[in-house]
């Protein structure tokens, strides 16, 4: 049914003012389409997010979105260049060395906007 159909990320942010200029400040984000329902982004290969208002922004305790990435240890520098802040975990299966967790030949590194949602940049997963 859904096999062939295009998907995107919905994520909710209690101040839209503060979450969009996060967005644009610290990723580098500009709105490609913005009204009273939210501001969607489009990002790499065609893929896009809607950034929504929303009083249940940062409640979700897992990833919402994933950005990827061809060398995660450059793009966590630059993105602390610009002032992101990267989670650290150690737990079962997860442990981050410098903000970096290692899975087998999989990498992810996981921060938060400022909304408090959970984000991730990561290699594409093969």
């Amino acid at each position: 049914m859904l096999a062939e159909h295009r998907a995107y990320a919905t994520i909710p942010a209690a101040d839209m003012n503060r979450a969009k200029a996060w967005y644009r400040e610290k990723l580098g984000l500009k709105p490609s389409m913005e009204d009273k329902m939210g501001c969607m982004y489009q990002v790499g290969g065609g893929t896009s997010f809607l950034l929504y208002p929303s009083t249940t922004a940062g409640k979700a305790p897992n990833t919402l979105l994933s950005f990827t990435t061809d060398d995660i240890e450059s793009e966590v520098r630059d993105m602390r260049g610009h002032g992101v802040s990267f989670e650290d975990y150690d737990m079962p299966g997860i442990k981050t060395v410098d903000g970096i967790a290692t899975m087998g030949s999989f990498h992810s590194a996981w921060f938060k906007d400022s909304e408090g949602n959970i984000l991730a940049v990561s290699d594409e997963p093969n």
